[in-house]
């Protein structure tokens, strides 16, 4: 089943076209990879899909819906969640205050005056802590993390609403290589109930998490498919991968 259809996006800056008629669509459950060299427009491309842009012309569904124009609020209690590049943790929280921040953002005023969320969601926050190998820090404040510890537990706020799409925008920039294969095992297992849309120039990383990647430059779309398609196409390897 199609959760994320993208369908003749544009947008513009002034002159330029940083996408240009863009179409991309996302299955439950898929881990979608976008790929291409700087200024391709990846970012670009998963901010009209936030919401942090609307785009000046073109579609973007959710579940059916059109969104195109939603806020990303509205849009979040719908399902989608994102992590941008830059880490965005409260540093002087502890850890685990971070993860419950995230999960009472969507709460009505009356729980969080009552203080009745954190003992409730106390068990969720403790299994996402620990998924993300973050359960011995959960009393440290974020800011002493360690930057890919920041990144796992930006990720963990993400996932702890349960999204159905999960959109992560070169999450292992900065992180060394023993970070990179634990954050691809830590993200393996949430396919089986969340799809992702993922930017990363790691192309190692990017082949052995992703179901399918897509390929963009100057705004375009050069190739979609499989891993193995995309490492096959010649547009790819002739014009784009090698720029990477």
């Amino acid at each position: 089943m199609t959760l994320l259809e993208v369908a003749g996006i544009v947008q513009r800056y002034g002159p330029l076209r940083a996408l240009d008629g863009v179409d991309f669509a996302v299955s439950d459950g898929q881990f979608h990879g976008l790929v291409g060299p700087n200024g391709s427009g990846k970012s670009t491309l998963m901010k009209c899909i936030a919401g942090a842009e609307i785009p000046a012309q073109g579609v973007v569904r959710f579940a059916g819906r059109d969104i195109t124009t939603l806020p990303p609020a509205r849009r979040a209690k719908l399902g989608i969640s994102l992590k941008f590049q830059i880490t965005s943790v409260m540093p002087s929280l502890t850890v685990y205050d971070n993860v419950l921040l995230a999960l009472q953002a969507g709460d009505r005023l009356r729980d969080l005056v009552r203080s009745a969320t954190r003992r409730d969601y106390d068990g969720r926050i403790r299994d996402n802590l620990e998924r993300f190998r973050l359960s011995a820090r959960s009393d440290d404040l974020a800011g002493i993390l360690s930057h890919g510890q920041q990144q796992w537990l930006e990720i963990a706020m993400a996932l702890v609403r349960r999204p159905r799409l999960l959109l992560l925008d070169e999450p292992t920039a900065g992180m060394s290589p023993e970070e990179r294969r634990a954050t691809a095992e830590i993200l393996q297992p949430i396919r089986e109930h969340c799809a992702m849309v993922i930017v990363e120039h790691d192309l190692d990383f990017i082949r052995d998490l992703c179901d399918r990647l897509t390929v963009l430059s100057q705004g375009t779309v050069v190739d979609s498919g499989t891993v193995d398609d995309i490492q096959n196409s010649d547009k790819v390897r002739e014009v784009y991968l090698t720029r990477v």
